[in-house]
């Protein structure tokens, strides 16, 4: 198999160069891109299986281009932000990225995130191209399927289209109905990764809802226990 292809979308050349060489050097391949507009195009040239997109730049800003390549894509996306507070990290994984880094940051750190995506996008694709329809999993709950050997979701039979995190999380509850999971057991679940900031598991929750439910804020299936953790009700 070939190395993994990676579009970075920067408009600082300096660290576009330094983030390049870096990855370069851990066996990736990397495709370069000073903004949105050229980024999308570069899509549309080559294909990639994960892209690190910085949220500030010119002409397309990151959200902007992200939003776009959702509306065909499925591989991980990395934001790259330069601003620290909370509601700018919930915006962008609101937006479409599966995860995000805040400048400044250590080679080190990018490349577990990178590499950590890339894990669980690779066991998604994995799961996507098998069919064992003999051996077919499909859970039911109300108006609600998940059928993992097709890795599909629907509601009232309408396809739902998930990020492989949000599906994740997503099939964990189903198997589990009435269950409650701590957000904390949820991301090391999910993630397999101790839980450090869990502040994620909150916002994929809440797109997920936004995607499955008919009304977010009086949600049918995915349920808040407040102060413990989240669940899907065992008959919705």
């Amino acid at each position: 198999m070939g190395a993994d292809r990676i579009l970075l979308v920067e408009d600082d050349k300096e660290i576009r160069e330094g983030v390049e060489i870096f990855l370069r050097s851990q066996g990736y391949q990397v495709f370069q891109a000073a903004d949105g507009l050229e980024g999308l195009k570069l899509l549309e040239q080559e294909e990639v299986q994960l892209a690190i997109v910085d949220v500030m730049m010119p002409r397309m800003d990151g959200i902007t281009m992200v939003v776009k390549l959702r509306e065909m894509y499925d591989f991980p996306v990395i934001f790259l932000s330069a601003k620290s507070e909370e509601v700018d990290k919930i915006l962008g994984l609101n937006m479409g990225a599966d995860d995000y880094i805040t400048k400044p940051f250590t080679p080190m750190e990018l490349l577990a995130r990178v590499n950590s995506q890339l894990r669980r996008y690779r066991r998604f694709m994995e799961r996507l191209n098998r069919q064992q329809p003999e051996n077919s999993k499909i859970h039911r709950l109300g108006g609600l399927e998940i059928n993992e050997d097709t890795v599909e979701v629907t509601v009232d039979d309408k396809p739902v289209k998930l990020t492989p995190i949000e599906y994740k999380i997503l099939l964990l509850l189903v198997q589990n109905p009435g269950r409650v999971f701590p957000a904390d057991e949820i991301y090391e679940r999910v993630w397999n990764e101790r839980a450090i900031n869990t502040d994620t598991v909150m916002v994929h929750i809440r797109n997920i809802r936004e995607k499955i439910e008919v009304n977010p804020k009086e949600p049918k299936y995915v349920k808040v226990v407040w102060g413990v953790g989240y669940k899907i009700e065992k008959q919705a």
